[in-house]
């Protein structure tokens, strides 16, 4: 599956668009790791657990929409967006999505 953030893939032809598709992942650190997050807010610097945290929701996310636009018979997604949200105080929602197409 090619997934690519622009209207084209460089090399192909876009032969049907198949649709939006979508990924879509809500996590949250456990108390233990809130407690460090808050504490390094204090000194100042990279918070690593949350860091960490979205890197595995970008992750699910893009596995999540790609899956999608398998099931559609897709060979690709373009224009792919990314879309952020807090959830509760402790929680945060990454949203990936783009448009699934079959390339010539």
């Amino acid at each position: 599956m090619i997934l690519v953030n622009t209207a084209e893939v460089p090399g192909y032809r876009v032969s049907e668009s198949l649709g939006l598709v979508r990924g879509s992942s809500i996590r949250s650190k456990h108390l233990g790791k809130d407690i460090v997050a808050l504490l390094r807010t204090i000194v100042g610097g990279e918070i690593k657990e949350y860091t960490e945290m979205l890197e595995e929701a970008r992750q699910e996310a893009l596995q999540r929409m790609a899956e999608e636009a398998r099931s559609l018979g897709a060979d690709a997604v373009v224009n792919i967006r990314f879309a952020t949200a807090n959830v509760m105080s402790t929680a945060a929602e990454i949203l990936v999505y783009g448009t699934a197409v079959r390339l010539e």
